[in-house]
């Protein structure tokens, strides 16, 4: 297989392998469901500080994570354990 063949699959590998937002999203949830900071969320979902940060804010105006306030913690709300256990029932769904 030429190199050039052989780089464009590997692409094609990466991008089947990339998480959507949706999945982004319910990771950062899970991280925070008992209480987490903002570093343990970015490191345990696996997205960089600077994205992690615009994640928080989206969830928070959405009502599905709230900052306790005590030393920057965030916590998954009630509304956001729902919409996890909606998530994963869709995914289980998919899933063949």
């Amino acid at each position: 297989m030429p190199l050039k063949e052989y780089i464009r699959e590997g692409l094609k590998e990466n991008f089947k392998e990339r998480r959507g937002k949706l999945e982004i999203i319910a990771d950062v949830l899970l991280v925070a469901r008992g209480g987490a900071k903002k570093t343990g969320i970015a490191h345990n979902a696996n997205v960089n500080f600077i994205r992690v940060g615009n994640y928080l804010l989206y969830l928070e105006e959405k009502g599905l994570i709230e900052n306790t306030g005590m030393s920057g913690e965030y916590k998954t709300t009630e509304k956001g354990k729902a919409f996890l256990r909606d998530y994963w029932k869709m995914k289980e769904q998919l899933i063949i």
